[in-house]
Protein backbone atom coordinates (compact mmCIF):
# COMPACT_ATOMS: atom_id res chain seq x y z
CA UNK A 1 0.00 0.00 0.00
CA UNK A 2 1.19 3.38 -0.93
CA UNK A 3 0.65 6.13 1.40
CA UNK A 4 0.34 9.66 0.36
CA UNK A 5 2.87 11.79 1.98
CA UNK A 6 1.54 15.11 3.07
CA UNK A 7 4.23 17.64 2.93
CA UNK A 8 2.86 20.70 4.61
CA UNK A 9 4.78 23.84 5.59
CA UNK A 10 5.76 22.72 9.08
CA UNK A 11 7.28 19.49 7.73
CA UNK A 12 9.24 21.33 5.07
CA UNK A 13 10.49 23.85 7.60
CA UNK A 14 11.62 21.21 10.07
CA UNK A 15 13.39 19.25 7.34
CA UNK A 16 15.15 22.46 6.14
CA UNK A 17 16.26 23.20 9.68
CA UNK A 18 17.53 19.65 10.05
CA UNK A 19 19.46 19.96 6.79
CA UNK A 20 21.00 23.23 7.92
CA UNK A 21 21.94 21.65 11.23
CA UNK A 22 23.60 18.75 9.37
CA UNK A 23 25.52 21.20 7.15
CA UNK A 24 26.64 23.16 10.22
CA UNK A 25 27.63 19.95 11.99
CA UNK A 26 29.65 18.85 8.95
CA UNK A 27 31.30 22.30 8.74
CA UNK A 28 32.27 22.19 12.42
CA UNK A 29 33.66 18.68 12.02
CA UNK A 30 35.70 19.88 9.04
CA UNK A 31 36.97 22.87 11.04
CA UNK A 32 37.99 20.56 13.87
CA UNK A 33 39.89 18.38 11.40
CA UNK A 34 41.67 21.44 9.93
CA UNK A 35 42.34 22.98 13.34
CA UNK A 36 46.16 22.40 13.41
CA UNK A 37 46.56 23.78 9.89
CA UNK A 38 44.26 26.69 10.60
CA UNK A 39 46.16 27.64 13.74
CA UNK A 40 49.44 27.44 11.83
CA UNK A 41 48.05 29.63 9.04
CA UNK A 42 46.71 32.10 11.59
CA UNK A 43 50.10 32.25 13.34
CA UNK A 44 51.83 32.71 9.99
CA UNK A 45 49.49 35.57 9.11
CA UNK A 46 50.14 37.19 12.48
CA UNK A 47 53.91 36.87 11.99
CA UNK A 48 53.63 38.41 8.52
CA UNK A 49 51.53 41.27 9.92
CA UNK A 50 54.04 41.88 12.73
CA UNK A 51 56.93 41.92 10.24
CA UNK A 52 54.98 44.34 8.04
CA UNK A 53 54.38 46.61 11.03
CA UNK A 54 58.10 46.53 11.86
CA UNK A 55 58.96 47.43 8.26
CA UNK A 56 56.48 50.31 8.37
CA UNK A 57 57.96 51.57 11.65
CA UNK A 58 61.50 51.35 10.25
CA UNK A 59 60.45 53.16 7.07
CA UNK A 60 58.73 55.89 9.09
CA UNK A 61 61.83 56.25 11.28
CA UNK A 62 64.07 56.54 8.23
CA UNK A 63 61.73 59.12 6.69
CA UNK A 64 61.77 61.13 9.92
CA UNK A 65 65.58 61.02 10.02
CA UNK A 66 65.78 62.09 6.38
CA UNK A 67 63.33 64.93 7.06
CA UNK A 68 65.39 66.06 10.07
CA UNK A 69 68.59 65.98 8.00
CA UNK A 70 66.90 67.94 5.23
CA UNK A 71 65.61 70.53 7.70
CA UNK A 72 69.07 70.81 9.31
CA UNK A 73 70.61 71.31 5.86
CA UNK A 74 68.01 73.97 5.04
CA UNK A 75 68.74 75.75 8.34
CA UNK A 76 72.47 75.59 7.63
CA UNK A 77 71.94 77.04 4.16
CA UNK A 78 69.73 79.80 5.57
CA UNK A 79 72.36 80.63 8.21
CA UNK A 80 75.06 80.65 5.54
CA UNK A 81 73.01 83.01 3.38
CA UNK A 82 72.32 85.25 6.38
CA UNK A 83 76.04 85.25 7.26
CA UNK A 84 77.00 86.10 3.69
CA UNK A 85 74.40 88.88 3.61
CA UNK A 86 75.75 90.26 6.88
CA UNK A 87 79.30 90.02 5.54
CA UNK A 88 78.25 91.84 2.36
CA UNK A 89 76.52 94.55 4.37
CA UNK A 90 79.59 94.92 6.58
CA UNK A 91 81.89 95.07 3.54
CA UNK A 92 79.66 97.67 1.88
CA UNK A 93 79.58 99.71 5.08
CA UNK A 94 83.37 99.51 5.32
CA UNK A 95 83.77 100.62 1.69
CA UNK A 96 81.31 103.46 2.20
CA UNK A 97 83.13 104.53 5.38
CA UNK A 98 86.45 104.46 3.54
CA UNK A 99 84.96 106.47 0.69
CA UNK A 100 83.49 108.92 3.15
CA UNK A 101 86.83 109.10 4.92
CA UNK A 102 88.60 109.58 1.60
CA UNK A 103 86.12 112.31 0.72
CA UNK A 104 86.74 113.98 4.06
CA UNK A 105 90.50 113.72 3.59
CA UNK A 106 90.20 115.08 0.08
CA UNK A 107 88.06 117.94 1.38
CA UNK A 108 90.52 118.69 4.16
CA UNK A 109 93.39 118.66 1.65
CA UNK A 110 91.40 120.89 -0.69
CA UNK A 111 90.55 123.30 2.14
CA UNK A 112 94.19 123.27 3.22
CA UNK A 113 95.28 124.01 -0.35
CA UNK A 114 92.77 126.89 -0.59
CA UNK A 115 93.99 128.37 2.70
CA UNK A 116 97.59 128.05 1.53
CA UNK A 117 96.69 129.69 -1.76
CA UNK A 118 94.93 132.55 0.12
CA UNK A 119 97.92 132.94 2.42
CA UNK A 120 100.31 132.95 -0.51
CA UNK A 121 98.16 135.55 -2.26
CA UNK A 122 98.14 137.76 0.87
CA UNK A 123 101.89 137.33 1.22
CA UNK A 124 102.43 138.23 -2.42
CA UNK A 125 100.18 141.29 -2.09
CA UNK A 126 102.02 142.44 1.00
CA UNK A 127 105.35 142.05 -0.74
CA UNK A 128 104.05 143.96 -3.73
CA UNK A 129 102.96 146.86 -1.53
CA UNK A 130 106.33 147.01 0.18
CA UNK A 131 108.17 147.58 -3.10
Amino acid sequence: MTSLKTNDFADRRSSAMAAKAEILKAYRAKMDEDEPGRVARLEERMAIAAARDERHKERDRLKAEARELHEAEERRKAEEVAYLDAANVAARAKVEAEQKSDNMIARVIKDEAERKADRDTRYANRKARQR
